[in-house]
């Protein structure tokens, strides 16, 4: 396994980390250790989580992912394993989150509160990289930033990350951290695949200038990018399938966002694509995104152990220069099919 470096810190990772969102929803606690195991096998030392998973976000499960990956690290060397999870971001955003009763925030308060209760959940005394959920838009970054710095000095965490952030928030959150002498981000974790390329247009810069890393989820554009939905009937049992049933307009805007006669025609192209590398779509999928030098480790996710082998493929997978112009033509004829 060639490790890489998580911005200017310490962090050694794997190229391709695991992400846990759908344990103690989509996965059992069973299932979720056949996934753990298999990608520990397989040489992976980095692991996602956050407090509100599992997704979708419900005040009756939220916290289980921590619970069942807490399980799980009891049976590993601690010191092997790179562990990641969130603080839930502010109430005041995109999204107002089922925990502290709806009330978060990136304050002193919440982020104490948060860090206390990851790290009893997963029965750890210290957490590798503290990230930001969402950005807080109304608490200022200077409290944000410090409050985040108590944790590092405390050490109760080793490092900082952000994540759903732009290139103005990364910037000045670092700014801000160097001038009074804080804690940096050192990652940010933002959607970012074939078909969600707007990380290129200005966040790419930022990370390359000042030595962060980005983490990108979503490699296979919540499963689209997978070739599952470019059928006749889009399958039962599949993230967008299930929200297009529900009623919450969060879940429905997000199957819209993602799933939309634009990102099926650029996932048939892509299809055809990695048939000619000899690869899955799945595998070409994250391949591509692994294939940035600002990019530290790409965020994986499946519901069952047997779904890890096409995105495990990829670390085995160098994409031609053929390929690679093949895939940026896609985005010349179909510029930004998400939005």
């Amino acid at each position: 396994m060639k490790y890489r470096y998580i911005g200017n810190s310490g962090l050694r990772v794997s190229p391709i980390c695991m992400g846990t969102m759908s344990f103690g929803s989509w996965s059992d606690e069973a299932e979720s250790f056949r996934i753990l195991d298999k990608a520990y096998e397989r040489g992976i030392n980095f692991y996602d989580t956050a407090e509100v998973y599992p997704v979708p976000p419900r005040k009756e499960t939220v916290g289980d992912t921590e619970t069942i990956f807490g399980k799980w690290i009891k049976t590993r060397n601690r010191d092997s394993l790179i562990i990641a999870t969130k603080v839930a971001g502010a109430a005041s955003g995109w999204f107002v989150p089922p925990i502290r009763h709806g009330l978060t925030a990136i304050d002193r308060h919440h982020i104490e509160r948060a860090v206390e209760g990851s790290l009893k959940r997963m029965g750890i005394d210290y957490i590798d990289l503290y990230q930001v959920h969402w950005p807080d838009t109304v608490v200022p970054i200077e409290e944000s930033m410090a409050a985040l710095d108590r944790l590092v000095e405390s050490g109760k965490v080793r490092y900082l990350g952000t994540s759903n952030e732009n290139a103005y928030g990364l910037t000045k959150a670092n700014t801000v951290a160097h001038y009074e002498g804080l804690a940096r981000f050192q990652s940010i974790q933002n959607n970012f695949s074939l078909l969600h390329r707007r990380f290129l247009d200005e966040l790419a810069t930022v990370c390359r200038r000042e030595k962060v890393s980005l983490l990108p989820y979503s490699p296979i554009g919540g499963g689209v990018l997978s070739g599952k939905y470019n059928t006749d009937n889009y399958p039962e049992v599949a993230r967008f399938s299930e929200y297009l049933k529900l009623e919450n307009p969060r879940q429905r805007a997000m199957a819209d966002r993602f799933l939309n006669p634009a990102t099926l025609a650029a996932t048939a192209r892509y299809i055809e694509i990695a048939k000619e590398a000899g690869i899955t779509p799945t595998t070409l999928a994250t391949a591509w995104s692994m294939n940035f030098d600002f990019v530290a480790s790409t965020i994986i996710g499946a519901r069952t152990a047997d779904q890890l082998d096409d995105s495990l493929a990829a670390l085995d997978v160098t994409l031609s220069e053929e390929t690679l112009k093949a895939c940026d033509q896609v985005h010349k004829d179909i510029p930004y099919p998400m939005g």
